[in-house]
C-alpha cells in the first residue's frame, strides 16, 4: 500500500494547470505565468528528468550516471570549493511508486525531486544527491518489487553504497554525512549500519521502523526489505538527528520513537518534532536553518 497523501502536491499543480486551459488563450497565458511563479507550471509540462536537470543546472551541479553491480543510479554533484574532507550525501524518498491505492506505477521517478531541492541549499562543502534505484535510469533489474516490498532490499542498499563509494574516492573525502527524507532516511540509516566512515545521520519524516509503520497503518509489510530498527545496536553509536513533522500523517512521530526506543544508549540520538510541519511541508523553505539546528 502507498503512503497516504503522496499525490497531493502533484494533483494541486495539475488542477491549476487544467483550470487554466478552460479559459481564453490570453487568460491561459496569464494563468501559466502565475503557475510558473508558484513553481508548478514547469513541473507539469516537463519530464521528471528535465525538472531535475533544470534544478541542478540552475545551481551549477554536475549530472552523474553511476553504474553499480545491482543498479545504475542517477546522481547530481557539487564539488567543494574548499579542502573539506567530508562528503554530504542527500538521498531521495520513495518517489511516485503508486498510481493509486492498489496499483504500482510503471516508473517510480518523482515528478519533482524533493530532496534535490534540499541538497542545492546545502551551505558548503562537497554534496552528492543520490536518486533511488529505477528513478530516472531504467535497466533490466528494474522490477516493481524494488519500489514496493523490496524498496530497502540488500541489493538496493548495496547499490547506493557502491555509488557513494565512487564519489568518495573521487573527492578524496574521509567521512560522510547522510541525509535522507522519508524512505531515503531509511536508506541512510541502513548505509550507516554497514559503513565505518559516517559522522552523522540526519533524517526527515523517515519510517525508520517500517515493521511498526506498516503494522500501525495497516500497510503491506515490506518483507523483502532490511529494517533499521534491527540494527540499532550498531546505529546508536553514530550521532543522529531525526526531524519529524507533528502533522505528518504519512510517517507519524511514533514511528521514529519506535526505532529509538529499541536502543540501549540514546545519548547520541535526537528526535526533533516540528509543530507546523507535515510530511511534505515545510522542509525546503526552511533549509538550511533546520540543518544547522542543534
Amino acid at each position: 500500500m502507498p503512503p497516504k497523501g503522496i499525490f497531493r502536491a502533484r494533483q494541486q499543480c495539475l488542477a491549476l494547470f487544467l483550470a487554466s486551459t478552460r479559459t481564453l488563450v490570453h487568460v491561459a497565458v496569464i494563468a501559466l505565468a502565475a503557475l510558473g511563479a508558484a513553481g508548478c507550471a514547469l513541473d507539469v509540462l516537463s519530464s521528471p528528468e528535465e525538472v531535475a536537470d533544470r534544478i541542478s543546472h540552475q545551481y551549477g551541479w554536475q549530472k552523474l550516471t553511476l553504474p553499480t553491480k545491482s543498479f545504475t543510479l542517477r546522481g547530481y554533484f557539487r564539488a567543494s570549493q574548499t579542502n573539506l574532507k567530508q562528503l554530504t550525501v542527500y538521498i531521495e524518498g520513495d518517489g511516485e511508486a503508486w498510481i493509486n491505492e492498489f496499483t504500482l506505477a510503471a516508473d517510480p521517478t518523482p515528478s519533482r525531486p524533493f530532496v534535490l531541492d534540499l541538497a542545492v541549499r546545502h551551505p558548503r562543502g562537497a554534496v552528492l544527491y543520490l536518486a533511488r534505484p529505477c528513478h530516472y535510469v531504467r535497466d533490466t533489474k528494474c522490477h516493481s518489487r524494488y519500489w514496493s516490498t523490496y524498496r530497502f532490499a540488500p541489493e538496493v542498499v548495496a547499490a547506493m553504497d557502491g555509488a557513494i563509494e565512487q564519489i568518495k574516492q573521487q573527492t578524496g573525502a574521509s567521512s560522510l554525512v547522510l541525509v535522507g527524507w522519508s524512505g531515503g532516511g531509511v536508506i541512510a540509516a541502513l548505509l550507516a549500519a554497514r559503513r565505518k566512515d559516517v559522522d552523522e545521520i540526519i533524517t526527515l519524516g523517515a519510517n525508520l521502523d517500517h515493521a511498526y509503520w506498516t503494522a500501525m497503518d495497516r500497510l503491506t509489510p515490506l518483507d523483502g526489505s532490511l529494517n533499521p530498527a534491527d540494527y540499532v545496536q550498531v546505529l546508536q553509536k553514530i550521532p543522529q538527528r531525526h526531524l519529524i513533522g507533528a502533522k505528518d500523517v504519512v510517517v507519524s512521530p511514533q514511528v521514529v520513537r519506535s526505532y529509538v526506543n529499541k536502543m540501549t544508549d540514546t545519548s547520541k540520538t535526537k528526535i526533533i518534532v516540528l509543530e507546523d510541519f507535515d510530511h511534505d511541508c515545510c522542509w525546503a523553505k526552511n533549509w538550511p536553518q533546520l540543518l544547522n539546528r542543534p
